[in-house]
């Protein structure tokens, strides 16, 4: 005879999980806050430029603001690959995989130095 399933236990499971993945968001975000320089400005200004943000609905706009995202994460990259020591054995960095932050962006195109801060 099959044993039967123990549903408050995996809705248990499924709600620690949740927790979880929401800590490590939240810790994610506190950590691109720091990695941008925008832990510099007052609370009150970033937190006005992210309702800005939020609220806009010129795709033009955060499409500029994705470009620039993406060249961050790439720039972040090479500045890593750079910083660390070429393996021997090969002569390559120790990390040649892009990071997964970087690689969901999509076709991201390096910022061009002509566009004005959006």
């Amino acid at each position: 005879m099959r044993r039967p399933r123990d549903f408050d236990a995996e809705l248990q499971a499924l709600g620690d999980r949740a927790k979880a993945l929401k800590a490590a968001r939240l810790s994610q975000l506190g950590e691109l806050v720091i990695a941008t320089g925008a832990d510099a400005l007052g609370t009150e200004v970033l937190t006005g430029a992210l309702l800005v943000a939020v609220g806009n609905e010129d795709a033009a706009r955060r499409e500029a603001w994705r470009n620039r995202g993406a060249a961050f994460f790439q720039q972040s990259n090479r500045r890593q690959r750079i910083q660390q020591p070429a393996t021997p054995a090969t002569g390559s960095s120790a990390n040649s995989q892009p990071s997964t932050a970087a690689s969901n962006t999509g076709a991201a195109q390096p910022a061009d130095s002509s566009q004005s801060p959006q």
